[in-house]
């Protein structure tokens, strides 16, 4: 249950799935296959020792093959996330997105499969047949009452977890915003009334759900589109008549007044602001009708100030959204082999949920959704959907849950080493990431992008303002807005243009550039030329000048030749040279590689002083930094040349305070091999592999990170510039529109920690 407020083109959407290898998910072998001995092992004749293993003892498939990990998203395609039957192969994109959404928030192998039939018992016997290949069985986008259907028999053939997200998911994350919506209004579950108003699967699930946590049936009243459902009425089907009640209220506004809690999943608008005035004090709402809610928060609160809202959109306060929920409850699941997921299973998901929104946010959560305000409180009930600690919090509840109700087949008996486990899956960069975008979206900023003419630079303004990150600023000549038109945007002059060739600013850029550089042999009319022809320059001007937050450039010219035009008008930061990091996140480890981008060979002062830097940075990518400082010799063996650059940074870095592991010289094998460190060099101060690289020389560096990337890669983000004065990336000039959208988001996200000039004000007096 999620809508988001991220806005794209069509044309950007379709580019998406169908850029480089359509779709979403591929399959990667998870063993070595480079030799015939190896595929001797994977297939025939080595396949035949765990086959007959399995064969002796069928458990043992969880251990010989992925079994246990593996998650089959099946739909037949009649209720595609709101759009309704439109079959099963249109369904695949979605499905393949709940795949990818498996494997990013729990690290679940999940595979999606289309089943081209509307008959139950069809659908049902081939899901049934399945049972071998899969751990969990996710039903996604079947519409109701068949879902109902589907999933009972499901359950009752298989001895795998079946569960149906739509309905369970969307129950579960509801369940835990109200266990906390009543604590925070001081109610009993025992208590509340609550009018459903909705009878569809979601709808029947919550009230099911929210029944077994304690609310009492007789408080529930369910409407439909006809109006309350009372035991009066003959045209009920078996799922609604579960929920009929004895009472004389036949209208929504009739059964809501008075009621503790508005449960919507229904129709926009459906919720009058007049029915929200006759609840009860302090109502709590949830308004989750997709894409619009049946009423929004500022209509609520205007009629009931005092009211707590929740819906399913991210760009209101308590969204409901169904990825807190399903990765981490198969993951939890699997990792005990339960049977199945029972009532007791999604109950402790639920408290668990409300628990952790409890708790302190941590402080990068809490900047990336709008700073202090994200405390526990009525505007955050639910957990923010990025907050690392769910991938260890949920999995666990579920799995406790599942041994105490008897259903777990592999119990845990170590749940802190489960805990640690669990924290270890989770790839930090790609959550750090995450919540950099959404910090963006909270805070947007206007950055300025120097190519604003070049096609991939254009894509990549349309993305950056349509995901709603910020305001992009073109330097770029008027005729720029044709090419928005041609890339299909609708308002192209809603777009702001900079043309160093008429800009009332050119002077100020001028004035600006002359007072640093007129006693260091530059002339005016030299630097007049420079501000009018070279839009790196024209677009650092605007940036000291307050006219952007951030800047990125990069695409038409090398790397060192951008920075020595940036760095004519930006100063470096605290005197210090800048450097470039790249990131690399692989499936199991991020690993950062510096200095990727400035200078040729380092001193060991630089080197320390990039050490410094790079963990810093390495902290706000989700790291505990462990800095290695790589060469092709460890600890002289063998000997060589040009490695005492390195050995005195390491001097230097043990004459100072730092709070960081560091250790080297030593070779990337043994850098990122942690076994080998114990083994062979018991006497390294690192206490795990090493994920911050500083190599000794930017060949070595620059190479690296490229070689990585050209050799398949496709996660190698950078270099990202640090060390300037105010926040500029310069992008490479391989990069893709994807790329610059990333570096524009982590670039502007940097400028809030900068001390800026005033505040503009020449562009309206101009």
């Amino acid at each position: 249950m999620s809508e988001s407020n991220v806005k794209f083109t069509e044309a950007e959407a379709l580019d998406f799935h169908s850029r480089g290898r359509p779709g979403k998910i591929e399959i990667i072998a998870s063993k070595p296959m480079a030799t015939q001995r190896d595929l001797s092992l994977a297939y025939s004749p080595g396949v035949a020792v765990p086959v007959e293993a399995i064969a002796a003892d069928p458990t043992t498939a969880y251990d010989y093959t992925a079994k246990g990990n593996l998650v089959a998203v099946i739909t037949n395609g009649t209720a595609i996330l709101g759009m309704g039957n439109l079959g099963a192969l249109a369904a695949k994109p979605v499905m393949e997105g709940k795949a990818v959404l498996f494997k990013r928030f729990a690290d679940v192998d999940s595979i999606d499969i289309e089943l081209a039939t509307e008959d139950v018992n069809r659908f049902i016997d081939a899901v049934e047949l399945m049972e071998p290949t899969f751990g969990g069985i996710n039903l996604e986008d079947i519409k109701a009452p068949e879902c109902f259907i589907i999933e009972q028999a499901l359950r009752e053939r298989m001895n795998i977890p079946v569960f149906h997200d739509d309905q369970h998911g969307t129950a579960i994350i509801t369940a835990a915003g109200l266990i906390n919506a009543c604590h925070l209004t001081n109610r009993a579950l025992k208590d509340i009334k609550m009018v459903v108003n909705g009878a569809g699967a979601a709808a029947i699930a919550c009230t099911e759900l929210i029944k077994a946590m304690g609310v009492s049936g007789d408080h529930v009243i369910m409407c439909d589109r006809k109006g309350v459902i009372h035991k009066g009425r003959d045209d009920l089907d078996q799922w609604k008549s579960a929920h009929a009640v004895d009472t004389d209220r036949r209208t929504l506004k009739e059964a809501l007044s008075g009621a503790d809690v508005f449960l919507g999943l229904s129709a926009a608008g459906a919720l009058k602001p007049d029915m929200v005035i006759d609840m009860a004090p302090s109502p709590i709402i949830f308004a989750m009708a997709n894409p619009d809610p049946e009423i929004t928060p500022p209509e609520a609160k205007a009629a009931r100030p005092d009211a707590i809202v929740a819906t399913g959109r991210s760009d209101y306060p308590n969204q409901v959204n169904n990825v807190l929920g399903f990765p981490f409850i198969f993951r939890g699941a699997l990792d005990v082999r339960a049977t199945g997921i029972n009532e007791e299973m999604k109950i402790a998901a639920a408290h668990a949920l409300a628990a952790l929104a409890r708790e302190p946010v941590p402080e990068e959560v809490a900047a990336a959704y709008g700073g202090a305000s994200y405390t526990f409180g009525p505007d955050y009930i639910i957990p923010a959907p990025f907050d690392p600690r769910l991938i260890e919090i949920v999995p666990c509840a579920v799995a406790q849950a599942a041994m105490d109700s008897g259903v777990a087949q592999k119990p845990i008996s170590d749940m802190r080493a489960y805990r640690q486990q669990l924290r270890a899956r989770l790839n930090p960069t790609a959550s750090v990431l995450s919540l950099a975008y959404e910090a963006a979206r909270t805070n947007p900023k206007r950055v300025l992008f120097a190519e604003g003419e070049e096609p991939n630079v254009l894509r990549a303004a349309i993305a950056f303002k349509q995901g709603g990150y910020g305001t992009p600023v073109l330097v770029a000549r008027e005729e720029v807005y044709d090419q928005l038109a041609e890339l299909g945007v609708d308002d192209p002059r809603s777009y702001e243009v900079l043309n160093s060739r008429n800009s009332p600013l050119v002077g100020r850029a001028v004035d600006y550039i002359y007072a640093k550089h007129q006693r260091h042999g530059m002339l005016r009319r030299e630097i007049e030329r420079m501000v009018n022809q070279d839009r790196n320059t024209f677009a650092a001007a605007m940036l000291a000048l307050g006219e952007g937050d951030a800047m990125i450039t990069g695409t038409t010219r090398p790397f060192s030749q951008s920075l020595r035009q940036v760095r004519t008008v930006i100063d470096d930061e605290n005197g210090a040279a800048p450097f470039g990091i790249n990131i690399v996140a692989t499936r199991h480890q991020t690993v950062l590689i510096a200095d990727t981008a400035v200078t040729e060979r380092p001193t060991a002062e630089q080197l320390a002083a990039i050490a410094i830097r790079a963990a810093a940075f390495g902290r706000r990518m989700g790291q505990e930094p462990r800095i290695a400082f790589v060469s092709y010799t460890t600890f002289g063996n063998p000997p060589g040349r040009h490695i005492e650059e390195l050995r005195d940074a390491v001097k230097l870095l043990d004459s100072l305070q730092t709070d960081f592991e560091y250790e080297g010289e030593m070779g990337p094998d043994v850098a990122l091999n942690y076994d080998m460190q114990r083994k062979y060099y018991p006497f390294t101060r690192l206490t795990g592999p090493a994920n911050i690289l500083i190599l000794p020389g930017l060949q070595s560096a620059n190479i690296s990170a490229k070689l990585i990337r050209a050799l398949g890669c496709e996660n190698v983000l950078g270099p990202y510039l640090l060390g300037m004065a105010l926040p500029i990336q310069i992008a490479p000039m391989t990069a893709s529109s994807s790329d610059l959208v990333t570096l524009a988001v982590l670039a502007s996200g940097g400028a809030d920690a900068i001390h800026k000039p005033p505040a503009r004000g020449s562009r309206a007096a101009a």
